[in-house]
């Protein structure tokens, strides 16, 4: 008798007969090799669950993305600095007497819906980023 290793993966109920072949650049030989190190997997079970069990999903290019959001960062950045000054220059005409109750009144609600918005975006893009890692 052969001396075989065990697998500790659970047989299929189909064997694999048939074989695939994927010609790669030595970079992304280099690339495959690393995310098979990383994750533990063996080269074929990395290509079946991405392509057979990942195959509805989108494929993305994940750096124009992350140029978009940092866009995104940006902007909320911008957002809160405009903020920042609008609440500094209340507070310089409330210390005056000049702030009104009625702008008080009107600018809560708007505060409150950014903030809502701005909880909704960065539940979002954590989840985009996520699906991007390939971890929902």
């Amino acid at each position: 008798m052969k001396n075989r290793k065990r697998s500790n993966k659970p047989a299929t109920c189909e064997q694999r007969t048939r074989r695939f072949e994927l010609r790669l650049s030595e970079a992304e030989r280099a690339q495959f090799l690393e995310l098979e190190k990383a994750l533990g997997l063996s080269r074929a079970d990395i290509v079946r669950i991405r392509v057979l069990q990942h195959s509805k999903k989108m494929l993305v290019n994940t750096t124009e993305i992350m140029k978009l959001l940092d866009g995104i960062g940006t902007q909320i950045g911008r957002s809160g600095n405009n903020i920042n000054q609008l609440a500094k220059h209340a507070n310089t005409l409330r210390q005056q007497g000049m702030l009104h109750s009625v702008i008080m009144r009107d600018l809560a609600p708007l505060l409150t819906e950014y903030i809502s918005l701005q909880r909704k975006l960065e539940q979002s893009v954590r989840r985009l980023i996520r699906l991007m890692r390939g971890q929902t």
